[in-house]
């Protein structure tokens, strides 16, 4: 079975990871974790960028050597992976021997082919974001200056003259048309399609893929005062990454490229061109997501207000971190990360309904059933249990989509209707009456819980650990699906085991 391929993009090793970067990489993590317990074959890519002028740059400023520079950075993004319970199948860095060859074996193919071809270059470009710009791209302002027209950068632009190799993106137009007809899931969200659309409708241009004054780079085959321009390079990791033609074939296509809004063009534009000039299947879909601001301003590194994650997540917790990005806002939509949200989210959500929840359930099961777990009841017992294994295929359904804030919302209604529940029936006034219809009751809750904490592990791994410790599911590898929670698979000790809260308040 061809595994399922979603990735991320390349991080760029010129500064230190921040919220963006999280964000993409938890959103692609709980996707792929949410597959594997659907027994789906899943590879997840991800990596770093580590070519170009702005690398070259930044080396200087920092004082170091460039290949110490990229490594250092590089492995930040590692660490930070492994910090916030991100498990990648493989980490591509471009300075790596299996990327540099295939990239100059690409574009060795392409000038045979006829699709690149060395010209001369004459236009302007931003350092900052590595990108060309045409006079009209970026028209002078009332000042006469020619700003990148990027408005997350409005740098100043170089104005560059030098020989060059182009790839004939122009030849693509129509193809590229064609195939975002007849692929409508192609360009993800459907919102972002039109600005798509509309770009590659107004005609496209041949575009440079080298540079002369750029020597932190690839060198292109058989001429090596040339270096491949660093977008080209890089968007080729996800054909380069696998080492065998046999793992080529077990991944690609790409399933899912999960991208920010920002390099959606290069995705969905470039990228599929050149996959077709090079004879490739191109992915299924390209999914941009939006931007974050911080108290309602851009994150910028004049204004100092770039989210560092480990000073979060030392303050809220990983899980409580990779739950706020993902509750906040729908992923496609641009949102706003405040530390004021993130805490109301933490006590309402998480601490009160979840963590008090599973606190009053394991507490009701010590005091009332001697810490045994309840067994099971009889089989025409109305329960909550089976209403919510109805709701399974909807929240499958909101994750397949990638639609996760849609998937928690659901899944929080079902939590608020346990706590409802709990405050209808009163266990602590039922056990004086009837023992057995509380045995019942805590049964019920107990499935819902160990449903609960199947659905929210690919977001909150390490919580929906400890909730399965609590309540008994101790020797599965991956969560139980409600399917399996109502057959009665739990393998545990039949003891509850109580714990500390599972979100202090804050």
């Amino acid at each position: 079975m061809k595994k399922y391929y979603l990735t991320t993009p390349l991080y760029y090793v010129n500064a230190a990871p921040h919220i963006g970067h999280a964000y993409t990489t938890i959103a692609a993590d709980v996707l792929a974790r949410f597959l594997r317990a659907k027994n789906r074959p899943v590879h997840l890519l991800t990596g770093t960028d580590e070519h170009g002028a702005k690398i070259e740059e930044a080396s200087r400023e920092a004082g170091l050597p460039v290949q110490e520079f990229t490594e250092r950075n590089s492995a930040a993004f590692r660490e930070l992976w492994q910090h916030l319970d991100i498990r990648y199948d493989d980490f591509i860095r471009t300075t790596e021997p299996r990327h540099e060859s295939r990239v100059q074996e690409c574009f060795a193919k392409l000038l045979k082919s006829g699709d690149a071809y060395k010209g001369r270059y004459r236009g302007y470009y931003c350092v900052s974001d590595e990108t060309y710009w045409t006079e009209t791209d970026a028209p002078p302002d009332e000042k006469g200056r020619r700003l990148c027209p990027n408005t997350e950068c409005r740098k100043p632009l170089q104005e560059v003259e030098e020989e060059s190799y182009f790839f004939k993106l122009s030849k693509y137009q129509e193809p590229l048309l064609k195939h975002y007809r007849e692929n409508p899931s192609f360009l993800l969200p459907p919102h972002r399609a039109n600005e798509i659309l509309r770009f590659v409708e107004s005609g496209l241009q041949d575009t440079a893929i080298s540079r002369t004054k750029v020597k932190w780079g690839i060198p292109v085959p058989g001429d090596p005062e040339h270096t491949i321009y660093v977008w080209f390079d890089a968007l080729l990791n996800y054909i380069t990454a696998p080492q065998s033609s046999e793992a080529f074939t077990e991944i690609w296509p790409a399933d899912v490229h999960i991208v920010g809004k920002e390099i959606y063009r290069f995705h969905s534009v470039t990228w599929p061109a050149m996959l077709m000039a090079l004879g490739l299947p191109l992915p299924k879909s390209v999914f941009a997501h939006g931007w974050w601001t911080v108290d309602g301003e851009k994150m910028s590194k004049s204004r100092g207000n770039f989210v560092d994650p480990r000073e979060i997540t030392g303050e809220f917790g990983v899980d409580a971190f990779r739950y706020f990005l993902l509750r906040e806002m729908p992923f496609g939509n641009d949102g706003n990360f405040s530390l004021d949200s993130l805490r109301k989210r933490y006590n309402a959500e998480l601490a009160n309904d979840l963590g008090n929840l599973v606190n009053r359930v394991v507490d009701m099961v010590d005091r009332y059933l001697g810490g045994a777990l309840p067994g099971r009841t009889k089989q025409d017992t109305p329960s909550l249990a089976k209403e919510f294994t109805a709701q399974g295929p909807t929240i499958d359904a909101h994750m397949e989509e990638l639609n996760f804030c849609g998937a928690l919302i659901l899944i929080w209604k079902c939590v608020g209707r346990l706590n409802i529940h709990i405050n209808e029936k009163a266990p602590w006034k039922l056990v004086k009456t009837d023992p057995e219809a509380t045995r019942e009751i805590l049964f019920d809750l107990v499935r819902c819980l160990r449903i609960v904490a199947g659905w929210i592990e690919p977001f909150m791994p390490q919580t929906a650990a400890k909730m399965h410790a609590q309540i008994g599911v101790r020797q599965f590898p991956v969560p139980l699906s409600p399917e399996q929670v109502l057959a009665g698979e739990s393998a545990g000790t039949g003891k509850i085991l109580k714990a500390p809260p599972l979100f202090p308040r804050k």
